[in-house]
């Protein structure tokens, strides 16, 4: 496979393969098929026969004619060598494939991206947009492989594209229009490098204005099309391969409990550990209001005035409604704005966290059981409501979790608030109390609308700890791992920043450690060896005293019988100076016939 996406060393290496091969072609016992994936951009320089017909389709006949982009020449000479192999031993193919995609998307990743993001208002194209690409999916792709395999065909070379007529701006339009925000802007070419939104190998893929006819693939193959018709027309079934291969699911959640226990800060949580979006009544009301305002406005861009109009009377149903009921809106008329704001892009791709609403039971069956029903609903709507278990799928919560608290817990949570930031949270003494009496009141109603997940098989995971000690790692160990692209590459330096800077932070906390531990047994080294000089003192001094004692009874015979006639006899032979003392003290008697020592 050297498509669209290899590198020149992967081209490098399947010359090398061919060429082994082929050196090793007579030791062959049966026939070897060599077959080569390469692009069309070997045909991306070529021009029609005549130069002034150019709506006219180059035919897969003239693979002779066909010029290469510069950048695949190599590509090029490798499908000449494999087309040179006449030998039986060795049978060779060139399959010249459009750009692919489907399955996860390789080329055209990025504009999938952006659009499931919906990180710009208008999803960028680089370039004019107007080059029509040969594009085919990639199990389109192995069909064909398949077929030559399995037929045989006599032709060896081999055209591989689906049956569209697509430009770039086709394809990036239905991209945005199914994933995204559904518009797109053109910019030049090279800000696609500075954005570091394509290589430049990849927008001179991108930029290929070439219109084949193929004929091979379908007179002769057998072939069990996925995407025949290409990827404007089957876009839907793209976008759904493209979420099932880089496992791009929606969350949502909804929280429930009483006010003050911690709703909005753990959805906040939710949101920034999940990439989700926080779906408040307030805060969608509003967004809801602006945006029917800016339609109404004075220089409204490229709206119908079929939608003026339906925005302009939707606008007016809300003001009338708020005026009539003291500022707030009929569950009707909000109930219609929720659920389609559920059901807006962004919470389609990435999911959400619904911030404690609904909170009865009616609430939760209106919006999201399958059968809407409105204030002048009849009694057969609903009890048809009341017997189907079906619900919306698309937007109903998967995870629910009741948090729940004393009311005394509340209460001094409530209180120990600053006074600004109870006024604007709605937990002055004048309205909490009346806020928590009304949830305890619907919480002890018959039907709850936890009772409501219930029966649809939603089970709410019940959370009551005062301390709220852990929660947010329990949530996160039910719902599981993020299922989105991950860190951003920004997202993703920061935080290999941060992970650094911990680990220098570890390493000069080991090494502050290490020296404490150092100094510590230095210290108990120099008090044991101090206390092993005070004990060697001690030890000497006693066994001094020990040979003194036990010399005291020698000492004493020797002063009372030996030192006297020693002492006589020193003086004497003091007196005397014999030539040889020592014999004179030991053999020699005095002159009063006197022994001095013996």
């Amino acid at each position: 496979n050297i498509s669209e996406s290899a590198t020149q060393q992967q081209v490098e290496e399947a010359t090398w393969v061919l060429t082994a091969l082929h050196n090793e072609m007579l030791s062959f016992t049966s026939q070897k098929l060599f077959i080569l994936v390469s692009t069309v951009m070997t045909w991306a320089m070529t021009k029609p026969q005549n130069p002034d017909e150019t709506d006219v389709l180059v035919s897969e006949e003239q693979f002779i004619r066909r010029r290469p982009h510069p950048a695949f020449r190599k590509h090029h000479s490798l499908e000449k060598l494999v087309l040179n192999l006449k030998k039986s031993k060795l049978a060779g193919y060139v399959v010249a494939s459009g750009l692919q995609y489907g399955k996860g998307e390789d080329l055209f990743h990025y504009f999938f991206k952006v659009s499931w993001l919906m990180e710009f208002p208008k999803v960028p194209i680089f370039g004019h947009g107007t080059n029509y690409i040969p594009t085919i999916h990639v199990s389109d792709l192995g069909g064909v492989i398949q077929n030559i395999i399995q037929l045989r065909p006599r032709p060896k070379y081999i055209v591989a594209i689906d049956n569209s007529r697509n430009t770039l701006e086709d394809i990036v339009q239905m991209i945005s229009h199914a994933l995204g925000p559904e518009e797109i802007q053109k910019l030049p070419p090279q800000e696609a490098i500075v954005m570091k939104a394509f290589k430049p190998e990849e927008l001179e893929c991108l930029g290929i204005n070439l219109r084949l006819e193929t004929f091979i693939i379908n007179d002769f193959f057998n072939l069990s099309w996925t995407s025949e018709a290409g990827m404007v027309e089957n876009m839907d079934n793209i976008v759904q391969e493209y979420k099932d291969a880089w496992q791009l699911l929606p969350i949502r959640i909804l929280l429930l409990g009483p006010p003050a226990v911690g709703k909005t800060t753990l959805a906040g949580k939710l949101c920034h550990h999940y990439r989700l979006h926080q779906i408040k009544l307030k805060e969608v009301l509003e967004e809801k209001i602006a945006q029917l305002e800016i339609v109404n406005g004075p220089n409204p861009e490229n709206i119908s005035q079929e939608i003026m109009t339906a925005a302009q009377t939707q606008l007016g149903n809300i003001h009338k409604s708020m005026k009539e009921n003291q500022g707030r809106l009929v569950d009707r008329l909000l109930f219609e704005i929720v659920e389609e704001k559920l059901n807006s892009k962004p919470c389609k791709n990435q999911g959400f966290v619904l911030d404690g609403f609904p909170k009865t039971y009616e609430q939760a069956k209106m919006i999201f059981s399958d059968v809407n029903v409105d204030e002048d609903a009849g009694k057969e709507d609903l009890a048809l409501m009341s017997k189907a278990p079906a619900y919306k799928q698309a937007i109903a919560p998967e995870y629910v979790f009741a948090l729940d608290a004393s009311d005394d817990f509340l209460t001094r949570r409530v209180q120990g608030l600053p006074e600004n930031v109870a006024e604007k949270m709605r937990y002055t003494q004048d309205e909490f109390v009346p806020r928590l009496t009304k949830h305890r009141q619907l919480s002890g109603a018959e039907e709850t609308v936890c009772d409501y997940f219930d029966q649809i098989e939603i089970h709410p995971l019940h959370i009551d700890d005062p301390e709220y000690t852990d929660i947010m790692k329990m949530i996160t160990r039910v719902v599981g791992p993020p299922k989105n692209y991950g860190l951003s590459p920004e997202e993703q330096e920061e935080q290999d920043q941060k992970k650094e800077e911990e680990r220098r932070q570890k390493r000069s906390a080991e090494a502050a450690e290490r020296k404490l531990r150092n100094e510590a047994v230095l210290a108990e080294m120099a008090a044991q060896y101090e206390d092993w000089q005070k004990n060697l003192s001690e030890v000497t001094r006693q066994e001094s005293e020990q040979l003194e004692v036990q010399a005291l009874p020698l000492r004493n015979y020797l002063m009372k019988y030996v030192m006297p006639s020693l002492t006589e006899a020193m003086v004497k032979c003091s007196e005397i100076k014999p030539e040889d003392p020592v014999d004179f003290l030991v053999f020699k008697k005095n002159p009063f016939q006197q022994n001095y020592l013996c």
